[in-house]
């Protein structure tokens, strides 16, 4: 196969040029909200070259006209332009606000035979749903036992397909885990071959399940708490403030909101919290 320029400067093996990358821009934009710029061009051609030349083709405007068409190379499409960087206990200030201003008294809640209901927005993998459960259940196999039969649910989603799948199999990489404080990882990891693997109490809490933050939200009820972190960035200001107020609806009163650490509340959207930490938020009561 002869290669092409997708620049002056850098031979590719399929030919991609401007418009196509606009086209893909658009698609992604109008599907995810995310933002794909120009200076994007050679991180698309990488995500988007091996779906190229799995389906078969040799121009990405062959490739464009198929996802067009077909709904399952669509949503590849968007699974392989999604970026999913993460890591157990990632901005660990997040979990140490949580466990100690607001973990006390849902857990207490919980005793009380009541409910907790944690969103972990735009979980990508895992890593930042399974922290929080070992972070709540601690390093003591039987208080996790305790938790376990209480009426606490984390809903964990994601736009990605494939991402879901690897978070629902709890298993990672040994270098991955070693992200996790040694006295909970001896607790919760169990180690299998060269893999890692999440014990069953924690995946159980888990409810994993595809959500676009931009569409219709299938959600009943309120959460106590919601992570969004790390997703933002990569949306329009007119983008991030309706997904900013749609979250303040979905919390409850005094409830608390975890965002990335280059990321802000809009203008429009601030009043409704009080900052209470670093990129942490606590909503008003009305």
């Amino acid at each position: 196969m002869t290669a092409v320029t997708m620049t002056a400067s850098r031979q590719t093996e399929f030919r991609f040029d401007p418009a196509d990358h606009a086209t893909i821009s658009a698609f992604v934009y109008d599907e995810a909200g995310i933002l794909m710029p120009p200076g994007k061009m050679q991180l698309v051609y990488g995500r988007l070259a091996p779906r190229v030349r799995a389906s078969g083709l040799t121009t990405f405007a062959d490739y464009i006209a198929l996802i067009e068409e077909d709904g399952d190379e669509r949503t590849r499409a968007i699974d392989a332009l999604t970026t999913n960087h993460t890591s157990f206990f990632r901005e660990s200030h997040h979990f140490d606000h949580f466990l100690e201003h607001a973990w006390p008294a849902l857990d207490q809640r919980l005793a009380a035979r009541g409910k907790v209901r944690i969103w972990s927005a735009a979980c990508s993998s895992g890593e930042e749903p399974y922290s929080l459960l070992m972070a709540m259940f601690g390093k003591d196999r039987g208080n996790g036992q305790r938790l376990a039969r209480t009426d606490l649910r984390v809903l964990a989603t994601d736009l990605s397909t494939e991402i879901l799948a690897a978070a629902r199999a709890g298993r990672y990489t040994l270098d991955t885990a070693s992200g996790i404080p040694m006295s909970l990882r001896q607790t919760w990891v169990k180690r299998d071959g060269d893999m890692a693997e999440v014990h069953p109490l924690l995946r159980e809490r888990c409810a994993f399940r595809k959500l676009n933050l931009l569409e219709a939200w299938p959600i009943r009820g309120l959460f106590d708490a919601i992570f969004c972190r790390n997703v933002m960035i990569y949306f329009d200001e007119a983008t991030k403030e309706r997904l900013q107020t749609r979250l303040a609806d979905q919390l409850v009163p005094g409830g608390f909101l975890y965002i990335g650490h280059s990321e802000r509340l809009s203008a429009s959207v601030a009043p409704r919290f009080t900052c209470v930490g670093r990129t942490t938020f606590q909503k008003v009561a009305a």
